[in-house]
């Protein structure tokens, strides 16, 4: 068991990262119904912001949330008004291609001002490690990532449960028609919904970006990454993304410590394949 014990604790931090990554294509997936492809792009949005941020002011990743954060409620805001929300309630493919070409637009926008070259927000913080015993040692960038990707995940779950907003967008999510007949304006919401779900996105980004080389196209990557998540866990369930994110991650380092670091993702979407033959709309989604 010692051989595993550092891929388990590995895999479960890292699947708190996972889940920050997911959280908010899960949260807009639940709430009007529709998968934005361009959710893996604006999460890099955020990490190439937090670099700009970084090289103008000088300052510590983590820092650069308290402007990244805000940005990134806006360009969601603005992507939701204006542009999805105009092809709300015209079948199912306009939004997808919004969100497609919206991904394609960025990852444009991004390679011609910053390169195609490997860009990287790392500090020291992902050079240190805790040992705990001789074979199992804590990396202090992951611990960080779980503990500020749950802290965020908490507070979203309170804001949808204990603030008028957060269960004006349940009501929105749950019944438009009846929403709109107790005067909620649903497509606001599903901005101001969008704009909440980028500030999730933002910090996911600066976290990428303090723990992995990102570049202009890894965006369909963490895509990818957040629709494993939600696939696994539940769309619209935000502790479905918390299990998701970590069965995911567990499934990804467990398999490549048995198999070979090559079969990482495939023994993650195995895994994915397997929950999607059981249980078709996740562990926690419902029918």
């Amino acid at each position: 068991m010692e051989e595993f014990a550092q891929p388990i604790l590995n895999g479960i931090l890292l699947g708190g990262l996972y889940a920050i990554v997911a959280i908010g294509m899960s949260t807009m997936a639940g709430i009007v119904r529709v998968v934005n492809l361009a959710h893996g792009d604006l999460t890099i949005l955020g990490s190439f912001l937090s670099l700009t941020l970084i090289t103008i002011l000088g300052v510590s990743p983590l820092v650069t949330l308290l402007i990244v954060v805000p940005a990134m409620y806006f360009v969601g805001y603005f992507i939701q008004g204006f542009l999805l929300n105009r092809v709300l309630g015209k079948e199912m493919e306009p939004p997808l291609l919004v969100a497609f070409g919206l991904s394609i637009i960025l990852q444009n926008l991004l390679l011609l001002i910053y390169t195609p070259d490997a860009q990287s927000l790392m500090t020291i913080l992902a050079l240190k490690t805790i040992t705990i015993t001789d074979y199992l040692s804590i990396p202090v960038i992951y611990l960080l990532n779980f503990l500020i990707s749950m802290a965020v995940i908490l507070v979203l779950y309170y804001f949808f449960q204990n603030t008028y907003m957060g269960r004006a967008i349940r009501a929105a999510s749950d019944d438009v028609a009846a929403a709109q007949l107790v005067g909620i304006d649903t497509k606001n919401i599903y901005a101001k919904a969008m704009g909440i779900a980028m500030m999730t996105a933002g910090v996911a980004g600066v976290l990428i970006g303090m723990t992995f080389t990102f570049y202009p196209y890894t965006g369909p990557q963490y895509l990818i990454i957040a629709f494993g998540v939600i696939v696994i866990g539940g769309m619209g369930s935000i502790k479905g993304t918390i299990v998701g994110g970590l069965i995911l991650a567990l499934s990804q380092l467990i398999g490549a410590q048995v198999f070979g670091p090559g079969y990482q993702l495939l023994c993650g979407y195995v895994v994915l394949l397997i929950v999607l033959a059981i249980r078709p709309q996740g562990i926690f989604g419902t029918v």
